[in-house]
């Protein structure tokens, strides 16, 4: 055997079989890598340059598609990355001419979290299309295909690929029960089957799906349907690799798997072990491994960019607290990295234990983007903000939304306690609707091209605006040369990393020295070295001190609540409702701050006038600071 610089195998050299028949139903397999993968290890945070690389050597694989646009990609490219998401799919294409594109599209929700009105996704769609989608999987968190009409109308009529998607949950470890059972699957798959899909896809995003009920599931649907059934599973639990398996044997005719470096963990299967496994069978996907580990080996050049995303001081590659939490990777981290910048991780375990009632009482949904956030961050209020014997102090804005029917149905009705208390004083009522809530939104994008009509240059950039307005506005700035690009959010370069890493070293082996004195201005930061946690007070000259001055004898400080409104969580503010020199009552909303992506209305703590604000829309706030003072009548 001869190894490469590297220390791998040369696979060229093996003639592992030469004569291999084709498979009679060789199994097909969509890549997630560049989409799924990376957003379930690293955030999100694969750059398009890095993508380059393995893009033409992806294409000539062999794969049924590519998943490469969708989910959190949108918001993080344009939000964290200074890159224009429409972009992607434009750049990418040049370079995987012969494989289909797919994306993850959340139903009217599109690729926000909030359903938008029809003319704004009706535009999305249709510009996901000009810009090179091939294959639409369509999912909606509440399973509410009513929220499918529209996209659906705008995928068809561009003769692009309608994958209709049930999203898999589960109220106990195995499939059964009252709710998420055998038959319930199967009924959704018929309301898909109505709509027109092309094919049925089983989106399991916590990896919950055992081995066995994935066997059952998808022998059942074969029975039911002539429509290609396609698996999507994720490695949380560590049941993914037997689950496809299963799932192979039974019939499916697609799966979803990632290139090694980007999976496992939270991430997906890993293909090249599949590949093996079949290797001559009647599912033989006829991939070829050499080629594989060629695009693994371009991969792991980049990896080191990514690696500090990780954040995981588990050993271990599974979680099988996942069979009872059912939490989706991307909504674990999300709690664990709240509750730690509000200096709450202690309470983990007990946003964990009351998880379940709160789902519950939101109507048992699936826990997927958005409702994942929805009830996330709703428990995580009720767990920090309650006090005994009240439920639900601190309702969130999309918690409201939910039980007045603007994301659809529930799989089971909502609490009517907590409906109705989320619903007092509502602006659209306080009776919950039973329509599509597509019906009830009015046209959005005549103001979005009326208000950004000095920014946005075409419709993509329109859009943008529509999903994300706040984020978007900035990005746009950005984009046009109006702003400075900040440093946080240009590329890194491996050599930029190798300096990171050889900080990390001396700091480790106590080469660096530090000084005792603390810098006026500093800006906190979380670091993550080999599995231990630090939080790093940096200078930074720009950095604005917690205090403000209101008048020339009197300092107002962090944690003086006279008349102060403070953040009580970190976010970023989306807008203020009120200006200097208003009047307000106690308990008028002041503030809107994004929180895990959900909205936060914060209200005056008294009369008075407001004297000053300290931020503006778009700006990060850690807990604690001064969003505003209001001088007591």
């Amino acid at each position: 055997m001869k190894f490469d610089k590297h220390g791998v195998l040369e696979m060229t050299k093996i003639n592992y079989d030469p004569a291999r028949p084709k498979a009679k139903n060789p199994i097909k397999i969509q890549d997630v890598s560049l989409r799924d993968g990376h957003q379930s290890i690293f955030a999100t945070r694969g750059r398009t340059e890095d993508m380059i690389p393995v893009a033409k050597m992806m294409d000539d694989i062999g794969f049924y598609s590519i998943e490469m646009w969708g989910g959190a990609t949108f918001d993080v490219m344009h939000r964290f990355l200074n890159e224009d998401p429409w972009e992607r799919i434009r750049t990418l294409k040049k370079y995987m001419t012969k494989t289909q594109f797919s994306m993850l599209l959340r139903g009217q929700n599109l690729v926000g979290y909030r359903n938008y009105a029809d003319d704004v996704v009706e535009a999305f769609v249709q510009r996901a299309c000009d810009n090179g989608i091939d294959i639409f999987r369509v999912f909606d968190a509440l399973n509410d295909f009513r929220n499918f009409q529209t996209v659906v109308k705008v995928i068809k009529k561009n003769n692009k690929h309608f994958q209709g998607t049930i999203c898999y949950s589960l109220t106990e470890p195995r499939m059964g029960g009252e709710t998420y059972n055998l038959e319930y699957y199967l009924e959704k798959a018929k309301q898909l089957e109505e709509l027109g899909a092309d094919t049925i896809c089983i989106k399991d995003m916590a990896g919950l799906i055992a081995p066995y009920d994935a066997y059952n599931l998808i022998k059942a649907l074969k029975e039911q349907t002539d429509i290609p059934i396609h698996l999507h599973t994720h490695f949380t639990s560590g049941m993914g690799d037997l689950t496809l398996f299963k799932a192979i044997e039974a019939g499916v005719d697609i799966i979803d798997t990632c290139m090694a470096p980007y999976a496992y963990r939270t991430s997906h299967p890993a293909v090249e072990p599949l590949v093996i496994s079949l290797l001559g069978t009647n599912r033989d996907s006829g991939l070829d491994i050499k080629k594989l580990a060629e695009i693994d080996k371009e991969m792991e050049k980049v990896i080191p960019k990514y690696k500090h995303f990780l954040n995981d001081t588990k050993n271990a590659i599974i979680d099988t607290n996942v069979i009872l939490h059912q939490t989706p990777g991307g909504m674990l981290s999300n709690l664990v990295n709240q509750l730690r910048q509000m200096d709450a991780l202690d309470k983990l375990d007990e946003v964990f234990e009351a998880l379940p009632k709160v789902r519950k009482q939101l109507g048992q949904v699936p826990l997927v983007t958005p409702t994942s956030q929805i009830v996330g961050i709703q428990t995580v209020n009720n767990v920090l903000f309650d006090k005994e014997g009240e439920e639900f102090s601190n309702i969130t804005e999309q918690v409201k939304d939910l039980c007045f029917g603007l994301y659809g149905k529930t799989t089971l009705p909502i609490d009517e306690k907590v409906q109705k208390k989320a619903l007092k004083g509502y602006p659209r009522g306080e009776t919950p609707i039973t329509a599509r809530p597509g019906d009830l939104l009015e046209p959005e994008l005549p103001n979005i091209k009326k208000e950004f009509k000095d920014l946005a240059k075409d419709i993509d950039d329109e859009v943008l605006c529509a999903l994300y307005p706040v984020t978007g506005k900035k990005f746009l700035s950005w984009k046009y040369g109006l702003e400075d690009v900040p440093d946080d959010v240009k590329p890194k370069t491996l050599e930029d990393v190798q300096k990171e890493q050889e900080l990390v070293r001396k700091a480790l082996s106590g080469e660096l020295t530090t000084k005792k004195v603390k810098p006026a201005n500093t800006k906190a930061f979380d670091v993550f070295v080999d599995g231990e946690y630090f939080n790093v007070e940096v200078a930074d000259p720009n950095a604005k001190q917690m205090g403000m001055v209101v008048n020339k004898k009197e300092e107002i400080v962090a944690g003086d609540d006279t008349g102060n409104l403070l953040a009580p969580i970190p976010g970023m503010i989306i807008e203020y409702k009120k200006k200097v020199g208003d009047e307000v009552k106690a308990g008028d909303t002041i503030v809107v701050l994004e929180a895990m992506k959900m909205f936060n209305n914060l209200d005056a703590p008294c009369d008075g006038v407001v004297k000053n604000i300290n931020h503006k829309a778009g700006d990060s706030v850690s807990k604690g600071a001064i969003l505003c003072y209001i001088e007591s009548k």
